[in-house]
């Protein structure tokens, strides 16, 4: 059982790693696509391209149909990822600077982590909270000596931190079913689920008298990576380690945004990164090395490293 698990654990780090990678351009490309695009139409459209890719991968990999309760399930994730996170960061982002974002992703891994104990049944030990706890009082002493974080409470920041409070439900939800379903499958039948919201608003908020060449680059962006291929890996990577401490990986995710924003957008950022990746660094480690009770570990691989494995478990569920 332990040769099983030691197997399984890095992989989840690795495919959640790749997916923290992906999504760190997601605020610095939306910030662009907001300059030449209506928010809703960035928000919704990027769901629905993202749907169209959906229907041809399940179509593709004769995914069976998810169960009654496992589609019940999908409607919890899309809520969270594919409008909920996207909407409200996009409204938040028309006015404030994707460093500013930053603020927000920092607060996250501690929200997946939460909702991992709410919906998915897990229970972390202390000495993960109290890394994870680290880990993010330094990535918030980060963002605001370095700029991130200035101002009083606007009505940016409460976008945001509904953006937070959703996606940490949409990853928690989404992890756990992906046990079930597979990392690729859970994301593409969670942007099916929403496309009869995503198509109507789409149509309605299309506006691209503004929209340049940078702005159609950021929404691709947005639309193939943030919304689809990077759930792939981050899912996947829930799945095999577990919501709660593959979560925290995402504490590297503010640094990375940071930097993107100052290469890309030309916003500031210090010196004080390189000190906070080295801390948060250590953080992340210490979570992947807490020790995860007996009952909670995976006795099998998980669906997305094993499609057929994934596909017997939704014939047995119908």
């Amino acid at each position: 059982m332990r040769a099983k698990s030691n197997v399984i654990l890095p992989a989840g780090v690795t495919l959640g790693a790749l997916g923290v990678l992906g999504f760190s351009y997601s605020l610095p490309a939306t910030r662009l696509a907001v300059a030449g695009l209506d928010p809703w139409f960035v928000a919704f459209g990027r769901a629905l391209v993202a749907g169209v890719l959906a229907i041809a991968y399940l179509a593709l990999s004769r995914a069976p149909r998810p169960s009654a309760s496992q589609i019940r399930r999908l409607v919890v994730v899309a809520a969270g990822i594919v409008i909920g996170f996207p909407l409200f960061t996009s409204l938040a982002l028309t006015t404030q600077t994707s460093a500013h974002g930053a603020v927000v992703i920092a607060v996250l891994p501690m929200s997946t982590a939460i909702w991992a104990v709410l919906r998915a049944s897990e229970r972390p030990p202390i000495a993960f909270w109290l890394a994870s706890g680290a880990g993010l009082l330094a990535v918030l002493a980060f963002v605001a000596t370095g700029g991130g974080l200035s101002g009083s409470l606007s009505l940016a920041d409460v976008y945001l931190l509904v953006a937070v409070v959703l996606c940490g439900l949409g990853y928690a939800e989404g992890g756990a079913l992906s046990r079930e379903l597979g990392g690729a499958r859970t994301v593409c039948w969670a942007l099916v689920v929403s496309l009869p919201v995503t198509i109507p608003v789409s149509l309605y908020t299309a506006d691209f008298s503004r929209a340049d060449g940078v702005v159609w680059l950021s929404f691709a962006y947005v639309s193939l990576i943030s919304m689809f291929l990077g759930f792939f890996a981050w899912y996947a990577g829930l799945a095999a380690g577990g919501v709660a401490k593959i979560g925290q990986i995402q504490l590297a995710q503010p640094v990375l945004t940071l930097m993107w924003s100052a290469l890309v957008l030309s916003e500031p950022v210090g010196w004080q990164a390189l000190a906070t990746a080295a801390v948060v660094l250590v953080c992340v480690v210490l979570t992947q090395r807490s020790r995860v009770p007996s009952s909670q570990k995976l006795s099998d691989p998980p669906a997305i490293l094993d499609p057929c494995r994934s596909k017997s478990r939704a014939s047995d569920a119908s």
